[in-house]
């Protein structure tokens, strides 16, 4: 038993359903019921009373979240003496985010990062990996996401490996299907984002190596404009997985040959980070990691 096993309990226990508490959690369903099976196996009781769809705890369950809720204010207490300790009572944060990262998945990381640690001030820029990896040079952020091979002028630790969808209204004749050629999806009329974002660039050199001109039939910088036309039936765009997996208006179709794209939390290289950049940047591993190794338990995300 560990406090991630207690954290995914409590909300679980908190939220009176598995499905509600995978959304709070930002991890799919299947890995959390296997974080919890785990639990209950480890601790070999029932933890959870499973009829009719409703989600209560079981005697020794109510045991178990009176301690975990104690255990869960004492880390939190023992955390933030420490912080203060060392110093983390104040300092400001300045991280670039890519539109479909900063609307999915780093919501809810900024906000636990914020409750860890309340003095200290983050200032989150939204922009394209190229431009976020150009103001981390020029020293204008501290850190931020890029978007695929990390150039020689920065330090990194790699996120995540995440599948490169097409994406079509759910009335759309290709919207039952689970994978197609990239050249036909690459045929359709295509809402991409601006030049300059990594992704748009992947598509473009794609294209251009199948000897295809797509039209392009509009283009935002705007992530919830992108997705927001593709729900309107103006045509297909690309996205992450992760993002549009829970979208009931968007179907996702697997590419043939399958995408990919790697991203990665980069710093300026030689640069010794402040207690504040190295405290966002060792909370977000420990969050990024800990989604991608329970999601590749349940064999819901790529391995690198």
């Amino acid at each position: 038993m560990d406090l991630r096993q207690l954290r995914f309990f409590l909300e679980v226990a908190d939220s009176g359903s598995f499905t509600g508490a995978a959304e709070k959690l930002h991890i799919a369903q299947p890995a959390l019921s296997i974080a919890i099976k785990k639990l209950e196996e480890d601790l070999d009781v029932v933890l959870f009373n499973r009829r009719d769809r409703k989600i209560t705890l079981t005697a020794e369950g109510e045991v178990l979240a009176r301690h975990a809720r104690e255990i869960r204010q004492g880390v939190a207490k023992a955390r933030q003496e420490i912080d203060d300790l060392r110093g983390l009572f104040k300092g400001e944060v300045r991280v670039g985010l890519t539109p479909m990262l900063s609307s999915f998945f780093f919501p809810g990381i900024i906000s636990a990062f914020k409750r860890r640690y309340p003095a200290l001030h983050l200032s989150v820029h939204g922009d394209s990996a190229w431009n976020i990896q150009r103001r981390i040079e020029s020293g204008e952020i501290d850190m931020g996401v890029v978007a695929g091979a990390v150039p020689e002028g920065l330090d990194s630790h790699h996120m995540v490996r995440e599948e490169v969808v097409a994406c079509v209204h759910r009335s759309h004749a290709w919207a039952g299907r689970k994978k197609m050629p990239l050249a036909e999806l690459l045929g359709e009329p295509l809402i991409q984002f601006e030049e300059g974002y990594h992704l748009r660039e992947m598509i473009d050199e794609l294209a251009a190596r199948e000897g295809l001109s797509p039209v392009t039939v509009a283009e935002s910088n705007l992530f919830s404009l992108v997705r927001s036309l593709v729900r309107e039936e103006l045509g297909l765009a690309f996205f992450l997985k992760m993002v549009v997996a829970r979208d009931a208006e968007v179907a996702a179709i697997s590419c043939d040959p399958p995408l990919f794209l790697d991203l990665s939390i980069a710093w300026k290289k030689n640069t010794t980070l402040s207690r504040a950049n190295r405290a966002f940047v060792d909370f977000l591993i420990q969050e990024v990691d800990e989604y991608y190794l329970l999601a590749q338990a349940a064999g819901t995300f790529p391995l690198p």
